[in-house]
């Protein structure tokens, strides 16, 4: 049914994701070697030759994969569910869970991609990590297939550190009709980092 649906709407609407194990056993590898450029291309304070040589190299491996552009529907990025993150390269990789007690939890690290100044996470990757965790607990703990999010509001309560793993946490604040209120926050210890509130809104079958 799911392929089905897929297939009728692909392109116009929230349809569901189909797992494939496209880009073979070494997509995850792929995935890191991908999140490690970033953090290098970040970090790197190299000889103009080096930087020179990179270039070169990175502009010769996009020309590898230039050939195999896919739409979102067919690219292993984000259908992969043996990987972490689904081996999606955009989210901020973290593991999540559903405990005992019908909440959400689990883990995230942000990497020095994700530096913002003096070791300080990028406000707007704190925002991105809530709006994948809170949606992941809108889908997970209200079984809603399909959702968008309407707002989000993060509060920043101290310094997110890049290179740290952190905790997180998160649940239903409660249901009205399609609105989902979803609240958690990101842990460095018992020590609150930040915390955010947000509205999803559950979409009807062909909605985009």
């Amino acid at each position: 049914m799911a392929t089905e649906f897929a297939e009728e709407h692909r392109g116009g609407d929230f349809s569901p994701i189909e797992p494939t194990l496209h880009g073979g056993p070494d997509y995850g590898r792929f995935v890191e070697a991908v999140r490690t450029l970033q953090d290098h291309a970040r970090a790197a304070d190299a000889p103009d030759e080096v930087i020179t040589e990179a270039a070169d190299l990175i502009e010769k491996a996009s020309k590898l994969l230039s050939p195999f552009y896919a739409n979102e529907w067919s690219s292993p990025s984000g259908r992969r569910m043996d990987l972490p993150n689904r081996g999606s390269v955009l989210g901020i990789p973290a593991d999540y869970h559903k405990t005992e007690d019908g909440r959400i939890a689990g883990t995230a690290q942000f990497r020095r991609f994700h530096l913002g100044r003096n070791g300080a996470v990028h406000g707007g990757c704190i925002a991105q990590l809530f709006d994948s965790l809170l949606g992941y607990t809108a889908f997970r703990l209200t079984r809603s297939l399909y959702q968008r999010t309407a707002f989000l509001h993060v509060d920043c309560r101290k310094i997110v550190p890049i290179e740290t793993k952190l905790l997180v946490d998160s649940g239903v604040d409660h249901v009205d009709g399609g609105k989902m209120f979803i609240a958690g926050r990101l842990l460095d210890g018992e020590t609150v980092l930040a915390e955010a509130n947000a509205l999803f809104v559950k979409l009807n079958p062909g909605q985009p």
